[in-house]
């Protein structure tokens, strides 16, 4: 019979490969910003509270914090290298006040994390009080991340257009959530448990507004590119009209105009 500590190293290993998915999931939308040169209406709040996440699972995982987790280290890790080349991305594209709030977003929270690593390991003396300070840290900033993209799904309200929502990043943050879940649930970790299951309920309303807007934001879309047309088409019209107007001859080189 497999051991309940078998199934969830499985678990674990399948989670690794999801988060992975997850973190490499905004791509494309980099390689939009990057194509653009702009980072548009992109919200870097997402990515900003998602390397924060990671930094605190990583010191969590530490083995003086809390032993036997490579797992969460390995992931955690992975995602923090991918995390903030994201942010360093926003940083060379945005302008202006946009650039310096996710600079001062990004220095807050390396010194905050390294402060926090600091205090623990030099005040508190057992991994069980380590593992708890750490752990209250994780539950918090897990929430935040997974909440981070109410401010996106506010734009979607409003704007009723999924268009800067990517539809990839709501599903690998639901397969994501489920299956960290399932593995604090097999050996029950409340610090592990609780942000994920939050998780799960955000991604779900992220994926509900994702079905309720799509419609409409292909329409917008649509929209676009038809007032995008007839606007090149006019051009050319106007191009043209212009041609025509520059092959009349002028009076005064028209040798019957001016016999007249």
């Amino acid at each position: 019979m497999v051991s309940a500590d078998a199934i969830r190293t499985g678990v674990g290993i399948l989670g690794n490969a999801i988060a992975l998915g997850l973190f490499l999931s905004p791509v494309t939308t980099f390689v939009r910003i990057w194509k653009k040169g702009s980072v548009e209406q992109f919200s870097p709040i997402p990515y900003v509270a998602t390397l924060l996440n990671c930094m605190m699972w990583v010191v969590y995982g530490l083995p003086m914090v809390h032993p036997h987790s490579m797992l969460v280290i390995t992931i955690n890790g992975s995602g923090l290298a991918i995390e903030l080349s994201y942010v360093l991305l926003f940083l060379v594209y945005s302008h202006g006040s946009k650039r310096l709030k996710v600079l001062l977003m990004l220095l807050a929270e390396t010194a905050f994390v390294a402060a926090v690593a600091l205090l623990v390991l030099t005040l508190a003396h057992t991994h069980e009080r380590r593992s708890m300070i750490v752990g209250v840290l994780c539950v918090f900033f897990g929430t935040m991340m997974y909440a981070a993209p109410l401010s996106v799904m506010r734009l979607v309200i409003q704007t009723k257009s999924v268009e800067y929502m990517p539809l990839f990043l709501s599903l690998a943050s639901f397969f994501n959530a489920v299956c960290w879940t399932a593995y604090a649930l097999i050996r029950f970790d409340p610090y592990i448990t609780i942000p994920n299951g939050l998780g799960v309920v955000f991604a779900v309303a992220q994926l509900m507004l994702y079905a309720t807007y799509y419609k409409s934001t292909q329409r917008q879309i649509e929209a676009v590119k038809r007032k995008t047309e007839m606007g090149l088409t006019d051009v050319v019209v106007v191009k043209g009209d212009a041609n025509k107007a520059g092959s009349v001859p002028f009076a005064g080189s028209n040798p019957e105009i001016r016999a007249m």
